[in-house]
């Protein structure tokens, strides 16, 4: 495994990490005895990482990752009582901080896969269900608790709503409650609930699957077309498809692999 711990960008890095392994790009999170709890500084490193990893041509799958026995608590606690001092102004900085990193993460380039060891609590529960797949280990618990302490589930539930639905979304964000990782999968938060100790091991080989069997560029096509089809009308939503269809056709990466197909060849992305 080769790191970026020399470069310049690294050298500015309290609390994230950021390594490439076989392609596959690791972005953990190492404020173990603050349980990875989110605050204004955190974030900025997340964002700094995130793009990094994306022009990154070493990196072609990123993984979101924890160290210690949490995933992410949420927001750390004495960041919450500091900002109650801040005027309306000074909030609105700090939230639209948050939502550039969820808005980074769900449009990112490269696909983004949580490896959630751990509870994912309000913005940790955030972090882990923007990622484009999520696996996580039968011990941890899922759930958005802001409403348990008079604060409101505001940026996550935009990108919530997408991913699960009104219905789900309403019974987690307005309920606050706590769900299982096996709830969670069946909610769609999660993709796979697997045994502690096989977690790091499927999710490295489920992000080496898909550097060797699929094309990068269209991943990263896909992955945009996803997020920008659901905001059109259907007459709009159905042009725009035609036209990237058309855009893809002559792309190197299309030609190369109907050609492999064609040819019955195995190719190498």
């Amino acid at each position: 495994m080769t790191d970026l711990a020399n470069t310049a960008e690294q050298q500015t890095l309290q609390f994230v990490t950021y390594q490439v392994k076989d392609r596959v790009g690791y972005i953990t999170l190492s404020r173990p005895e603050k349980r990875n709890a989110l605050n204004f500084d955190v974030v900025t490193e997340l964002k700094r990482a995130f793009a990094f990893a994306e022009e990154d041509e070493a990196s072609k799958v990123i993984v979101l990752r924890a160290e210690g026995k949490v995933f992410c608590a949420g927001a750390d606690l004495e960041y919450l009582q500091q900002l109650q001092e801040n005027d309306y102004q000074e909030n609105l900085l700090d939230s639209t901080h948050l939502m550039e990193l969820f808005r980074a993460i769900y449009t990112l380039k490269k696909v983004v896969i949580a490896q959630v060891h751990g509870h994912a609590i309000a913005g940790g529960c955030g972090l882990a269900a923007i990622c484009d797949f999520g696996f996580t280990v039968p011990e941890a618990k899922f759930g958005y608790t802001e409403v348990k302490i008079g604060f409101i589930p505001a940026i996550v539930k935009v990108f919530l709503l997408r991913k699960i639905g009104e219905a789900r979304a309403k019974q987690l964000l307005l309920t606050g409650d706590l769900i299982s990782a096996a709830q969670a999968e069946a909610f769609g938060l999660v993709n796979w609930v697997v045994p502690a100790e096989e977690l790091e091991e499927q999710v490295f080989s489920f992000a080496k699957k898909l550097c060797a069997e699929n094309s990068k560029q269209s991943m990263e096509v896909t992955k945009e077309m996803i997020a920008r089809v659901q905001a059109m009308s259907l007459e709009d939503g159905l042009l725009y498809a035609a036209e990237m269809n058309a855009v893809a056709r002559g792309s190197e990466d299309c030609q190369r692999g109907i050609a492999a197909f064609l040819n019955k060849e195995q190719i190498k992305w």
